[in-house]
């Protein structure tokens, strides 16, 4: 999820921060981020949450161009 991780970054949030925001762990963030793991729709909403937007904002793009 490149852009996920560009968003994070220039908001110049850790993955840390990120993972204590969302209440799990850093590595289950990390692998979200990396696409090591399915990413649920609350915990989209959730991220989205912490920048203020719409999870398709987010993640529309990169899910649709999995198809």
């Amino acid at each position: 999820m490149q852009y996920l991780k560009e968003l994070r970054e220039k908001h110049k949030y850790t993955c840390q921060y990120m993972s204590d925001k969302l209440n799990i762990s850093k590595p289950f963030y990390w692998q979200i981020e990396n696409d090591q793991r399915r990413l649920s729709y609350s915990m989209a909403i959730k991220i989205a949450r912490i920048f203020n937007k719409k999870p398709d904002e987010i993640f529309y793009d990169e899910l649709k161009n999995k198809d």
